[in-house]
């Protein structure tokens, strides 16, 4: 049996390919599975109204491929968000919600990030903290109903950018399927900004990690920067997950266009399990 699994953020991959196009890219790059990403863009968010016969073409795609979708990412809910007091945006995010765990379901896929923003576009209040809390609230039920786990993906802004404040709503849900999902990228930068240490902070989530999403970054630089190239301690933060019973991880990059975007897909698997290979030796 496998020690650890790692997962691959589907837009590091070229997007004009076809589901088992990517698939096969994972596989071909040294990855055990593929992490949905359901999107803004209406293309991403139309998967979540997927027929009952598109989702059986997906699995078998899957088992085709030899490679499953195992994980999601529902970053829709940056536009949607959930505390968002525009009831037209937030009942969006709602349903977008609700099916993107309902198609987890159906699918197979074992975990669902959610981005912890109560807003995006806008300014955070006692009331968008509310609704947040109300519909994450509802999002563990659905979870709950549905054997799903959700993790809160520890974000950029200063509503949620640590480990220590996402424990605050895991504390407030109260369930079994609502924790957290950090971005080893975010926390580090989190951690330079606010001057106190990524370890501690990762720490604060003893028994609540479901994953980790392994991204480069830079101080005040969260997206797009090369694996190694950033000031993200790898070896560290792996090794504090892998204590504290974390055995899933996603590499989460971009394909922007460059030419070696799937050179860049296989270093960052055999980066990321150069570390975590060494972990079983502990």
């Amino acid at each position: 049996m496998k020690a650890y699994e790692i997962g691959l953020y589907e837009k590091a991959v070229r997007n004009s390919l076809s589901w088992k196009e990517k698939l096969i890219c994972a596989r071909e790059c040294g990855y055990d599975y593929l992490e949905m990403c359901i999107d803004a863009s209406e293309e991403r968010i139309q998967r979540v109204y997927m027929s009952t016969s598109e989702r059986f073409e997906l699995l078998k795609t899957m088992n085709e491929a030899a490679l499953p979708i195992r994980s999601m990412s529902v970053s829709a809910l940056t536009k949607y968000a959930l505390g968002d007091p525009d009831p037209e945006i937030r009942n969006r995010g709602v349903e977008i919600m609700e099916k993107s765990i309902e198609l987890a379901a159906d699918l197979g896929i074992r975990t669902v990030m959610l981005p912890g923003y109560d807003i995006y576009y806008g300014e955070s209040s006692v009331e968008t903290k509310r609704l947040f809390l109300e519909n994450i609230t509802h999002a563990a039920e659905a979870g709950e109903r549905l054997g799903v786990l959700l993790g809160f993906e520890t974000m950029e802004n200063e509503f949620m950018n640590t480990v220590g404040k996402a424990m605050k709503y895991v504390s407030l849900v109260n369930s079994t399927y609502m924790k957290i999902y950090p971005d080893a990228g975010n926390i580090t930068n989190a951690a330079v900004l606010h001057k106190h240490d990524a370890m501690e902070d990762l720490t604060l989530g003893r028994g609540n990690l479901i994953s980790l999403h392994l991204k480069e970054t830079k101080p005040g630089i969260f997206r797009e920067v090369p694996f190694l190239e950033g000031h993200v301690d790898f070896e560290k933060i792996i090794q504090t997950a892998w204590s504290l019973g974390v055995r899933r991880f996603v590499t989460e990059l971009w394909d922007v266009g460059q030419d070696t975007w799937k050179e860049d897909v296989c270093f960052a698997n055999r980066s990321m399990r150069k570390i975590l290979d060494k972990q079983q030796q502990y």
